[in-house]
């Protein structure tokens, strides 16, 4: 373990926080799917991966904001979330007994698909959002806060809030909710599941978009980056609980805080290793996650 100086762990907290906060953006859709529609997509991070690339895309070829890109970005994907699971989804779930495990094969396969693609277009170069903010930051004392980071954090802030509003304070919300707590009470009480799945599905779908611009102001991309975007999907959806927007939002914080006082402790090889660890021991104390919804 290596030595580090006040600092130091003050900025790996800094970090942490501003990471975590594009995870929690990035599990949240991943567990509205899962709460509501009982479906495990696994191309819930490859869907976001897409979202970081036409950021890119927009940039590099339009000079666009990545700010601006997502007013493209957000009607683009919640209606290709409806189209998919209008399609794809809802033809698997008339013909499966068992959806959740139907949906592990084919969102896998969606997955695949959609990385051969993006291998395709864009080959195995990694590519970085550069902005007139990359490589700036604001400074409290000694501590170093990357303006691109910290607009990522706020972009994941306010569309978590805006999730939350629509989910406590309008009828589709409330309704989805309902779905989510008592699917046979919601039927019975004339909700209709067909079109709040599909709802969700591009709610879901707006949120891996967003997150995908987020973490493309942080991070370099790669076809293949999606894969540790999907454990720590996991990570966050496994501690936070199924159900919870608070649970997620601190799961998130609490993950991204691991990696970033980890990486300052410990080598990167190992921080998988530390954070399932600390999963499996909180999860043996409460097995539903921090919170239950």
């Amino acid at each position: 373990m290596q030595a580090i100086t006040i600092n130091q762990f003050v900025q790996s907290v800094v970090s942490g926080l501003l990471l975590g906060g594009a995870f929690t953006l990035l599990a949240l859709g991943f567990s509205l799917i899962l709460g509501i529609s009982h479906v495990v997509n696994l191309s819930h991070p490859v869907f976001a991966l897409t979202g970081a690339y036409i950021t890119f895309w927009l940039l590099d070829f339009y000079n666009l904001n990545p700010l601006i890109s997502l007013i493209l970005v957000v009607p683009v994907f919640f209606f290709f979330g409806i189209f998919l699971e209008r399609t794809v989804i809802r033809e698997t779930a008339r013909r499966s007994q068992d959806l959740t495990s139907a949906s592990l094969v084919l969102t896998f396969g969606i997955m695949i698909i959609v990385e051969n693609v993006l291998l395709y277009l864009c080959k195995a170069t990694p590519r970085l959002v550069t902005t007139e903010y990359t490589g700036k930051s604001l400074f409290v004392g000694n501590i170093a806060i990357p303006i691109s980071h910290l607009i990522s954090f706020g972009l994941a802030a306010l569309t978590t809030g805006l999730i939350y509003l629509f989910l406590y304070h309008t009828y589709p919300g409330k309704a989805s909710r309902a779905v989510w707590q008592d699917r046979e009470g919601a039927i019975l009480s004339g909700i209709s599941i067909s079109r709040i799945n599909a709802v969700t599905f591009g709610l879901s779908m707006v949120s891996a978009g967003v997150a995908g611009t987020c973490m493309s102001l942080m991070y370099a991309i790669e076809p293949a980056t999606h894969y540790g975007w999907i454990i720590f999907v996991f990570a966050v959806v496994i501690l936070g609980g199924v159900g919870s927007i608070l649970g997620t939002a601190i799961a998130g914080l609490i993950i991204g805080l691991v990696i970033g006082i980890g990486s300052a402790l410990i080598p990167l090889t190992w921080i998988n290793l530390v954070l399932f660890g600390i999963i499996i021991l909180l999860l043996l104390v409460k097995p539903t996650g921090l919170f239950k919804q």
